[in-house]
């Protein structure tokens, strides 16, 4: 398959508007004009299963968010220091959702915008900035969140790269770690040394789930010996469940309930308000009293009157049809099909996840566990061109990222890997 002429075009435009190194998905880009459910169309009218988008989070033009939009664009939308229902009854409602102290909520457009609140929130609290995060995640871009990001570094850090240190992110098909003691003795040491240093320790951020590390098996109550860590030491810690929020796992509406804790900082974003660009912090009332205090901010769209009812929707269509039970029935369905196929296929060497999250890891060697990067690659670009979409993570960028909208069935599974199996059956490990 070549690209269209319309195709060509629009790339030759990219590089001259957006500038260079824009970055798009597959050997040969794209070019969606229309989505519905879990559906996407490209410019030539082909059809494409979404295994990959989580941000459009209960389907691709939803009803009930579209018309929640519609009305409330033709009724009023202006910022928060006016006097409005809506940013309440959502905070409410949100919060409802989590333990009870966490209590209160800062809307804001991204999650990138939410993480750099949550550690600003952080020095306010301890007065210190040293900040632990993985070494193989991304939480956001701006200058401050960038310098957590050793996935996607920053090539400058306007000096701030002094206050982040990184703890070996978790591995559960390399190196296990059942109990979770072995990661939570290694951010125990980044904060020693952020101690040692005259940092100070302010805060360890994860995501609960660890998505861009490649989404380890972990049981239950996992983080629970990180959690005590980094509470004896002084420091908050932050969970950015942009990811892996918002009943992703299928067993709780929250990754850090799955993983037994109770952050004292909560991130939210991308899928949060379906497309709609909504991102929040919610923690408890004294931090967030503290951070008031400190610090003055404003977001001039954040919390807006449509962003708040597109994110109602979004609430009362996970409740509604009941899509936690869903994710969790489609989740044990999809990973069983992936079982089967890593006993049929030598190079897949791990499968996991929870939920609307589910992957294998390809190796070239099962015995080594060398990653088949290439492989994974070949194997992403095969699946567009058969009408599947999907991409890959982890450190070494060889673990599928299956992570469709809530709504994906067991029919799309089904599709999904009868499709995946005649693209592994047909495509070599080595070309």
């Amino acid at each position: 398959m070549t690209l269209s002429a319309e195709s060509q075009d629009l790339i030759k435009r990219r590089a001259r508007l957006l500038g260079p190194n824009v970055s798009t998905f597959y050997d040969e880009p794209l070019h969606i004009v229309k989505g519905q459910g879990v559906w996407l169309w490209d410019a030539d009218g082909r059809k494409y299963l979404d295994c990959y988008n989580n941000v459009p989070h209960v389907g691709h033009c939803n009803p009930r968010v579209v018309e929640a939009i519609c009305r409330q664009a033709a009724t009023l939308n202006t910022h928060t220091r006016y006097l409005h229902d809506g940013i309440l009854d959502y905070a409410e409602k949100l919060t409802a959702t989590m333990d009870a102290s966490l209590d209160t909520a800062i809307l804001t457009c991204t999650g990138s915008e939410a993480n750099d609140i949550a550690l600003r929130m952080a020095e306010a609290i301890t007065g210190k900035r040293g900040i632990v995060a993985t070494d193989a995640t991304y939480h956001g871009n701006t200058a401050l969140v960038s310098q957590l990001s050793c996935s996607n570094p920053p090539t400058v850090g306007f000096g701030l790269e002094q206050y982040f240190r990184f703890a070996e992110a978790p591995d559960s098909y390399r190196n296990p770690d059942p109990d979770g003691t072995r990661f939570a003795a290694a951010v125990a040491e980044q904060i020693a040394a952020h101690e040692e240093a005259g940092t100070g320790f302010a805060a360890l951020v994860i995501c609960p789930f660890f998505l861009n590390e490649g989404f380890p098996n972990h049981p239950e109550g996992w983080l629970k010996p990180t959690a005590e860590v980094v509470r004896r030491a002084g420091g908050l810690l932050i969970c950015d469940e942009v990811q892996s929020g918002f009943g992703r796992t299928g067993t709780h509406m929250w990754a850090h309930q799955k993983m037994g804790v109770v952050p004292d900082v909560l991130t939210l974003g991308k899928p949060m308000a379906n497309g709609h660009p909504v991102g929040g912090v919610v923690t408890r009332r004294e931090i967030l009293k503290t951070f008031r205090s400190g610090y003055r901010y404003f977001n001039t769209f954040g919390g807006n009157p449509v962003s708040c009812a597109a994110a109602m929707a979004v609430l009362e269509e996970i409740e509604d049809q009941k899509l936690l039970a869903h994710a969790e029935a489609v989740g044990v369905h999809a990973r069983a099909r992936l079982n089967a196929l890593q006993e049929k296929y030598d190079f897949i060497g791990d499968v996991r996840g929870s939920g609307m999250v589910f992957g294998a890891e390809m190796v070239l060697d099962r015995a080594s566990k060398e990653p088949a990067i290439a492989y994974t690659d070949r194997v992403i670009n095969a699946m567009r061109h058969r009408g599947i979409i999907h991409s890959k993570l982890g450190r070494h960028k060889n673990t599928l990222k299956i992570r469709p909208p809530m709504p994906f069935s067991r029919e799309n599974a089904d599709l999904l890997f009868d499709t995946l199996d005649e693209v592994l059956a047909e495509t070599p490990v080595q070309p």
